[in-house]
């Protein structure tokens, strides 16, 4: 049986977007990121960050180390968009 995708869950898609803001805010083009990317030694093609930031493809965590070096700004900015949850009921209290 071949192997089954992962799925993209809530952070993954969070950090996507956040990526592809961030970039858009910098003025860089996909091919422009991508290059920035390639020159600190992660290759990347454009076509590889327009799937990520379209969520076809997961952002492994060495693109996004790379990815936030080459926009120049904290993994935070790209990481604290993930949706928390509370909680659920009855856990952690009494």
């Amino acid at each position: 049986m071949p192997p089954r995708p992962l799925e993209i869950g809530p952070a993954g898609r969070a950090a996507a977007h956040a990526i592809e803001r961030t970039r858009a805010a910098r003025g860089y083009s996909q091919r422009q990121l991508a290059a920035r990317v390639t020159a600190l030694g992660r290759p990347m093609a454009f076509t590889g960050l327009s799937r990520i930031e379209r969520t076809v493809r997961r952002c492994d965590i060495d693109d996004l180390v790379a990815i936030v070096a080459a926009l120049g700004t904290p993994p935070q900015i790209l990481l604290t968009t993930v949706p928390m949850h509370p909680a659920p009921t009855g856990v952690g209290g009494i």
